[in-house]
């Protein structure tokens, strides 16, 4: 697939504060996951690739045109900032159409895409009602409202889910991926892992201006071969599988799990641990309820990186 997005050794500092460090990557169509910790560059990579900012050395295309100052390619970006930045006085109706106005629809068309967008946030019903006045998740939701309004090709949200209550964010993640089924590219930031976990495999991984990795999840945690695979499984006799476990040269380590039907094994062969799994099964006999892996997550694997 074409890169929608281009970073070439993308560097950004604030004096003596590193924002981000030698960045260059390819972002193509779909969601994106930014991953890392507060502080760690992420606000400041999508500052960067929205032209908000310019980089000390390094540069941005965006559809193979570089973005600095270039606005015609702003019109095709929705922008949800992880800060408020609000005309407080304003109603939720107004901020999203004088919005709507820079891009020169008509009255019809404006007022058509504000309902729309307004609509799909649920805050229609609260639309004249001035922005001061409205809750942290309410703010969040206008915020998201305006990125969307002008019904852009690319979606850039930073920390999208801030302030949402659980049912508000279960609704933004499927929102975000009916985005993607239509073709759109969506990156989204967030330092809370599981919410990206719910929207996308495909994730970068920063942490203190720099990219740790990149992929799909799984490809990355393969690719840490410093650290074992850890595998749970709850079975009939947990005892029985420990024993004929420990006999084999790709188990590091058995561990009984907090229940009495649980076993947590350590592996450095993770695709052989599986093939062989059945035969082992079959031949003890062992009637087996649940395997997982509860490394195998997001969390796990940036600990894994910056070395936790």
């Amino acid at each position: 697939m074409t890169a929608v997005i281009e970073t070439q050794n993308l560097s950004k500092w604030y004096r003596n504060v590193l924002g981000l460090s030698d960045v260059t990557l390819k972002i193509e169509s779909g969601i994106t996951g930014i991953l890392g910790p507060n502080g760690a560059g992420k606000s400041t990579f999508l500052k960067l690739i929205t032209g908000q900012i310019k980089p000390n050395i390094g540069n941005v295309t965006v559809k193979g045109e570089k973005i600095r100052n270039n606005y015609s390619l702003f019109s095709i970006i929705g922008f949800c900032p992880e800060q408020d930045s609000f005309y407080e006085e304003m109603t939720g109706w107004q901020f999203i159409t004088s919005l709507l106005k820079l891009y020169f629809f008509s009255t019809f068309e404006i007022e058509t895409k504000a309902q729309k967008a307004l609509e799909i946030v649920e805050l229609i019903k609260d639309k004249d009602r001035v922005i001061r006045s409205y809750s942290r998740g309410m703010r969040q939701r206008l915020k998201f409202a305006q990125a969307i309004a002008h019904e852009p090709e690319i979606f850039i949200l930073d920390e999208p889910l801030n302030g949402l209550d659980p049912l508000g964010r279960r609704k933004i993640i499927r929102l975000i991926k009916t985005y993607k089924s239509e073709g759109k590219t969506i990156i989204v930031s967030s330092h809370v892992l599981p919410e990206i976990e719910a929207m996308t495999k495909k994730i970068i991984l920063i942490h203190q201006g720099k990219i740790f990795a990149q992929g799909d999840i799984h490809y990355i945690r393969d690719l840490i071969e410093a650290h074992p695979h850890i595998i749970s499984i709850k079975c009939s006799n947990p005892r029985e599988l420990a024993s004929r476990f420990i006999r084999e040269d790709y188990v590091l380590k058995v561990h009984f799990g907090p229940t009495q039907d649980g076993l947590l094994v350590e592996t450095n062969n993770r695709d052989k641990f599986f093939s062989l799994l059945p035969s082992l099964f079959v031949e003890s006999n062992i009637q087996v309820e649940e395997i997982t892996s509860p490394d195998d997550n997001l969390q796990a694997v940036f600990d894994y990186l910056i070395g936790k």
